[in-house]
């Protein structure tokens, strides 16, 4: 049903909801100056599971994008889809054949897909969403997500951007977990005062503030941390899971 022929011209629908892995998709059409559809899917129904979208991702998760008669699945797959066709300028990529950044581009690419997404995406379930409380899921999964945490900051230190001196979809795909923790962890930035410098200066761009609105949601990023604090404080008095 869907082939790999290229358009010059993008025809790109992105099936979104306001989650960590949608943003990213929504950060990098924007950077990237390109049109495109957004439709929202609601989550609270299923309907990522539903046959419709299934055609489009066989995994049932989102985001996912068409372009033309190409379907592209998976945060990760659908950067390098974007920049691989429509960045040969660089905006928020390097190139093959300019390594060492290239390299480290893919390199911390695949760190937050393969670690920091998941450990984190972990973490807020057992402390802000698990139908119980699981002491061990929530200190498993919060302090391997300091610990990478702090691998992220000791890169910041020695780099403005993960793969260097150019904003990629390295920092795009980070930075979007990484702006979720503050609400969702009770993470203080400023303990790794190299991320804190750099979430600040990601959160400034004008593109970013877009995409960060993508899908339009009723409720506010305040309104959306004080149910989340309301979630923990509930959390808090639940009956110990029973692990065994």
């Amino acid at each position: 049903m869907f082939s790999t022929t290229t358009n010059p011209t993008p025809n790109i629908t992105l099936y979104t909801s306001a989650t960590p892995n949608s943003f990213k998709i929504s950060i990098a059409l924007e950077e990237l100056a390109l049109p495109y559809t957004a439709r929202a899917v609601n989550l609270t129904t299923q309907e990522q599971k539903e046959p419709w979208l299934l055609e489009y991702n066989p995994n049932g998760r989102l985001p996912t994008l068409t372009d033309h008669d190409t379907r592209v699945f998976e945060s990760g797959a659908i950067l390098l889809y974007l920049v691989q066709k429509y960045d040969p300028e660089g905006r928020i990529s390097y190139k093959p054949e300019e390594t060492p950044g290239y390299t480290e581009m893919l390199s911390w690419l695949m760190w937050q897909m393969g670690g920091l997404g998941p450990m984190q995406g972990q973490a807020h379930h057992f402390t802000a969403f698990a139908p119980v409380r699981s002491s061990w899921g929530i200190e498993r999964y919060t302090t391997e997500t300091r610990r990478l945490y702090d691998v992220l900051n000791t890169r910041l230190t020695e780099s403005p951007f993960l793969a260097g001196d150019r904003f990629t979809i390295a920092d795009i795909a980070t930075y979007s977990w990484v702006r979720a923790s503050p609400n969702l962890l009770d993470f203080q930035l400023g303990e790794w005062p190299a991320i804190q410098r750099w979430h600040d200066g990601i959160a400034g761009r004008e593109a970013v503030q877009r995409a960060l609105k993508v899908p339009g949601s009723s409720i506010t990023e305040d309104q959306f941390a004080e149910i989340v604090r309301e979630k923990r404080r509930v959390l808090m008095g639940w009956v110990e899971a029973d692990v065994r």
